[in-house]
């Protein structure tokens, strides 16, 4: 069914909006000198290291097809890649990195998303 294909392609924005949003306010939050600030130097060592190593974890997992039913089926199927992006989304709770995420107004990758 082609609506079903489109729709495939508008959940894109779902999984990249949020993301990039995250890491935009951490660059913010790192910047000052809170109490917060210091945690995450502390915690990730710096702004840049950890969005380095969310990017990083992101894109090693993410699109790499682990969501086709077996790795010869996967290839370049968007079906294939957009259940591995949202494998990783679901994830989330589970990587070191979400306490950090938590602190930048991220609340998951569903609803509405504002700056």
């Amino acid at each position: 069914n082609a609506l079903i294909f489109l729709d495939k392609y508008t959940q894109i924005e779902r999984i990249l909006s949020p993301l990039a949003l995250a890491l935009r306010n951490l660059q913010e939050l790192c910047s000052s000198d809170t109490p917060v600030a210091r945690y995450l130097e502390d915690a990730f060592g710096s702004a840049e290291e950890l969005t380095k190593g969310v990017l990083a974890d992101f894109f090693r997992s993410a699109f790499d097809g682990s969501g086709a039913d077996n790795f010869f089926d996967a290839g370049s199927c968007i079906d294939g890649r957009l259940t591995s992006a949202w494998n990783w989304c679901n994830d989330i709770e589970k990587k070191p990195f979400f306490p950090a995420f938590l602190l930048t107004g991220f609340t998951g990758f569903d609803g509405k998303f504002t700056d």
